[in-house]
């Protein structure tokens, strides 16, 4: 079993980095011990304008049927002599996966501490793979190949050159082409060479899954092919192959940079801003004659640089306040960031001594190491990492781990989940996990028309599946509240408009003791997180 990688370079960029990128020095063949055999690591060329690394795999067949226990190929008993003479010890298959992961294991996670930086660098890169099973034949590995970036060559392997009018056998020789972190090429041989071949040599657990989601990240959650790759991964065991489906579907919620939403949110705040001044430079214009704003105009024109006007919060800013408010004044003590995504909100809870445990959850493995890097958990001081908690999980199922906590925080998550999986997000946060307090964010639609730069009738960002008036909001939150025993009551957040109210709007729902799915009409009174004060509708 044997697998090539090349790539070219120039006396600036030396094609002998990859041997920095594997780990594995050019001028030493090494081996390494596997289940299964030994995997041997050598290079063919290595100078400045070309390096090739060929990954060789002996398997030994009686190891394999040992720990296989009597299994033949794909882990049937297909006889006994085809336990010991099949295609494993020469046609690619997740043999060879396993072991890319275990000899490249570094590179597969893109770390290299002699050059940090090179991980991040696109290589001109050429894979060969001399022998490689196909079901589904060259077409499939074309659709499973060439949406990656790879310009893809796959031929096909006569039955017998001897004997032509035998046709082609299921295996192709395979040639990838392209310029690709080298990360990336190899988790996508790690996902697709057993998919390809179908057919896995070990039992498929569901930690497969994690495996799967893990490598596939980036990638897979847009692939064309996606069901085909996570069934075959899976060994098509559908109950492990519908829970990678779900989370991949809900991955999308990840690649919502809340940073970029942030720079959406503060768009929005000074255009509103602008037009706020606008509406009182026209009534003031209404109230005055002309001499007194030509007065004004000149006093204006003299005032010293540093004392222009103060520029307005960000509504992020303002959204994470009013959360914080809510939850200071509820008592919570035990919270949960649901859809946390990179940590902003989490980066405030833990600025208060008040929040003693502190979990953030989402489907992304992505968006969580990039929650852990921003907040710099590998150097946070004990007591306080002790308080912090990141997990993988999606919001569509029930999960025993997010069950007694005092408060659950959904900002700005609902509006990425599409309308019919909204009642399973329902009953698992509201009818699994019932925290005593639960809050909820999510954009007011008809503050959108105060965006001038925003289409009419588009969404605030491409994520989106829908943007809800304040009455839908309200219609949907009383209806949660009255299913499951909560009160609930609504709050602005930015500047509330009088036409079209605020650009955001919060929902803040309390467990009614005593209560299993009544509830009874409240009303309060609660403060804008503007500085203007304004009365809040109270349901329960």
């Amino acid at each position: 079993m044997f697998l090539t990688i090349t790539t070219t370079g120039t006396i600036e960029r030396p094609a002998t980095d990859l041997g920095f990128l594997l780990h594995k020095h050019p001028d030493k063949a090494q081996r390494f011990s596997t289940s299964y055999g030994t995997a041997h690591v050598l290079y063919p060329e290595a100078d400045a304008e070309r390096c090739t690394a060929a990954l060789l795999l002996e398997v030994d067949p009686v190891a394999l049927v040992r720990r296989g226990r009597g299994k033949g190929r794909g882990g049937a008993p297909d006889s006994a002599l085809a336990q010991y003479v099949n295609d494993r010890p020469y046609a690619a298959s997740s043999l060879l996966a396993v072991a890319l992961s275990t000899v490249f294991s570094s590179a597969l996670r893109g770390h290299c501490k002699a050059r940090p930086e090179l991980p991040e660098r696109p290589l001109p890169l050429r894979i060969e793979v001399p022998a490689l099973p196909a079901r589904g034949g060259t077409a499939l590995v074309e659709r499973l190949f060439a949406p990656l970036g790879w310009a893809v060559t796959a031929e096909p392997v006569p039955l017998d050159e001897r004997f032509p009018q035998w046709g082609d056998s299921r295996y192709v020789r395979l040639v990838l082409e392209g310029e690709l972190r080298l990360a990336d090429a190899l988790r996508h041989l790690y996902v697709l060479l057993p998919v390809l071949d179908d057919a896995k040599h070990y039992w498929v657990a569901p930690d497969e899954v994690d495996k799967l989601l893990r490598s596939g990240e980036g990638w897979l959650e847009h692939h064309p092919e996606q069901r085909l790759i996570t069934n075959r991964y899976l060994a098509r065991r559908w109950s492990l192959t519908r829970s990678a489906l779900e989370r991949l579907e809900l991955a999308r919620l990840a690649e919502t940079d809340d940073a970029e939403v942030e720079e959406i949110d503060n768009a929005v705040e000074e255009l509103t801003a602008e037009f706020a001044e606008q509406e009182e430079q026209a009534e003031q214009a209404e109230q005055a004659e002309q001499t007194e704003l030509t007065e004004r105009g000149e006093r204006e024109e003299v005032e010293p640089e540093g004392e222009s006007a103060p520029r307005p919060v960000p509504l992020a800013v303002r959204r994470r306040e009013a959360i914080l408010d809510a939850l200071r004044a509820a008592g919570a003590s035990r919270v949960l960031d649901l859809g946390c995504g990179q940590g902003q909100l989490l980066g405030e809870l833990l600025k208060d001594a008040r929040f003693t445990e502190i979990v953030g959850v989402d489907v992304s493995i992505r968006a969580l190491n990039e929650a852990a890097r921003r907040l710099r958990l590998d150097r946070m001081p004990e007591r306080q990492e002790a308080r912090l908690k990141l997990t993988q999980g999606s919001l569509a199922y029930t999960d025993s781990r997010l069950t007694g906590y005092d408060a659950a925080v959904l900002s700005e998550v609902i509006e990425h989940v599409d309308p019919p999986r909204l009642p399973a997000l329902e009953y698992a946060v509201f009818g699994a996990a019932r925290p005593t307090v639960v809050v909820v964010t999510t954009p007011n639609v008809e503050y959108n028309v105060r965006w001038e730069s925003l289409p009419a009738g588009q969404v605030r960002h491409h994520d989106h599946r829908f943007e809800w008036t304040r009455e839908e909001f309200r219609d949907w939150a009383r209806g949660v509240a009255e299913r499951h025993g909560y009160a609930v009551e609504f709050r602005p957040v930015g500047p509330e408009d009088p036409e079209v109210g605020p650009p955001t709007q919060l929902a803040l729902f309390r467990q009614e003791a005593g209560e299993t799915g009544e509830t009874s009409t409240t009303t309060s009174t609660t403060t804008s997180t503007t500085p203007t004060t304004t009365p809040k509708e109270a349901v329960a």
